[in-house]
């Protein structure tokens, strides 16, 4: 009997279902994978630095070869304008050559060597060297709001194969023929470069069975997601009730709160209001980064901050939600906000009749109705934000006492605002992955030191990042060789630094040889 299942991607503008289908992949396919990518990490592991850096290339170079096709096959499936969707082909190649250059240059493994003191009394000490070593196949769960930079190639594939792990990616149901276009890139550079069969594999699929069977299986080794809570939070509990618990790396929901404090609020209501509702309507509301609440105290400049919100927002137009599930979710997140007492709704932006279009919606209460509402604090993925007013300093850091983990915060203040608001940093710092200081939080930048995380509930690891070449750490762990045969230490570790690396000797950070 042929079970053999198939799903079609669908055009949220126009809501019917794209011509091309795709095959829901069998667990007797998943098992296939996951085993060839146990048996290339055997020897994926062991690539010197500048064949890794070279394979991350080469797939950057091929995901510029696929030219104009990727972008409209991807406009197609998830209804992103085509110069959003440029910009982020640009992200994803750029961060790809970004964790090249890192495996190039080669001392994120983390070095550390103690040298024997054999005449040490009363005991000899003994030389023992530390380095971080890859954890074998990890899967990955594309995004539906990053097609391309949080999908099949996107940071969670990049920073893993860049670590030295095999990756099976499993797919978004949302757009799969973007999702196949990218694995043939990726596979072209997988045979150009001559590495092993299995080190990357693209499963299909639009049930959660799936998904479910790659995290628990037994070689998978850690686990990367971008997405809901609940379905980074389902993963999560998958895999720590394996009889081997792995890591995951779970990016969840945020509403990232801002602080609009007295000073800046005077000084510059109407610009900051201008510059908050575009955070909030950026990309329909869709970035893991946007603003769903604002605190601000009632004073100076409240009056020309209100105006200014409702002016920009009447005259924000709609846009196109990623899918008809995102759309509905959204709007009964909105239903069930219309109906918390104390709940203002005070804008609202253009509204066409148009499939699966959303409106940006602005919201206010006081600050003791967010208290006691614990669903304000929840985030509704989409173009809607709340406004929330105090009358007093204490009321604004009980508040940020208050909050669970986010991915970010803001604080919008002047020097002064700074001084006697000092206590918000300190608090602040503790519940987010990133502060910003007089900016929006829906800008992301892939450097070094970017940090795209938090506690939980924004993500299920909060020492990690999901953005930034951080990020290669989360795939790696630690081992440490005692009184080794010189010979068998990997390069990394030799007296004369074959890699010319940084590393910590005796307590020093120095490329040095040991003499």
């Amino acid at each position: 009997m042929n079970t053999t299942t198939y799903f079609q991607a669908i055009n949220p503008t126009t809501n019917e279902s794209l011509e091309k289908q795709f095959k829901n992949t069998s667990i007797e396919e998943l098992n296939d994978a996951v085993a060839k990518a146990t048996l290339a990490f055997a020897s994926y592991r062991k690539k010197d630095k500048e064949t890794i850096a070279n394979f991350l290339e080469q797939i950057a170079e091929e995901i510029i070869n696929l030219g104009d096709e990727l972008i409209t096959v991807c406009n197609q499936e998830t209804g992103l304008p085509v110069g959003r969707l440029q910009g982020e082909r640009g992200r994803t190649v750029n961060q790809l050559k970004l964790f090249a250059s890192v495996v190039r240059e080669g001392s994120w493994v983390d070095a550390r060597i103690d040298t024997a003191i054999t005449d040490r009394v009363p005991l000899p000490k003994s030389d023992i060297r530390h380095i971080l070593i890859p954890l074998g196949p990890v899967a990955v769960f594309g995004a539906s709001n990053f097609p391309l930079a949080f999908s099949t190639a996107g940071g969670d594939t990049a920073s893993a194969l860049a670590s030295g792990c095999p990756v099976i990616v499993k797919g978004h149901e949302a757009h799969p023929h973007t999702s196949a276009l990218i694995a043939d890139a990726i596979l072209k550079a997988v045979a150009t470069c001559n590495m092993p069969e299995g080190v990357f594999t693209l499963l299909q699929g639009n049930t959660r069975s799936l998904g479910e069977a790659l995290v628990k299986h037994k070689d998978i080794k850690a686990v990367g997601f971008t997405g809901s809570f609940n379905g980074g939070k389902a993963l999560f509990d998958y895999a720590n009730q394996r009889p081997e618990p792995i890591p995951v790396f779970a990016e969840m929901g945020s509403t990232n709160p801002v602080f609009i404090l007295p000073g800046a609020l005077k000084e510059k209501a109407a610009i900051i209001a201008e510059g908050l509702v575009t955070s909030i309507a950026m990309g329909v509301g869709q970035f893991c980064t946007s603003p769903g609440i604002s605190f601000i105290e009632n004073g100076s400049g409240i009056e020309q901050f209100y105006q200014t919100l409702k002016q920009k927002v009447t005259n924000t137009d709609s846009g196109t939600m990623l899918t008809p599930s995102i759309k509905i979710a959204y709007e009964r997140g909105l239903t069930k906000l219309q109906t918390v007492q104390e709940v203002e709704e005070i804008a609202v932006g253009i509204e066409e009749v148009a499939v699966n279009n959303s409106t940006v919606r602005l919201f206010k209460t006081t600050v003791e109705n967010y208290q006691r509402e614990a669903f304000l604090a929840e985030e509704n993925f989409g173009p809607s934000s709340i406004i929330i007013e105090s009358n007093s300093k204490e009321q604004i850091l009980e508040a940020a006492r208050n909050l669970q983990g986010h991915l970010t915060a803001t604080i919008f203040g002047t020097d002064e605002d700074f001084e006697n608001y000092s206590e918000l940093f300190d608090i602040l710092e503790l519940k987010v992955g990133r502060v910003l200081v007089n900016g929006y939080p829906t800008g992301v930048e892939v450097c070094h030191s970017m940090v795209h995380g938090g506690p939980f509930p924004a993500t299920t690891a909060s020492n990690s990042t999901s953005v930034g070449t951080g990020a290669i750490k989360r795939f790696v762990r630690p081992v440490c060789f005692q009184d080794f045969p010189h010979s068998k230490l990997p390069k990394a570790l030799q007296n004369d630094n074959p890699l010319s690396l940084f590393r910590i000797v005796n307590g020093t950070i120095t490329n040095d040889k040991i003499e």
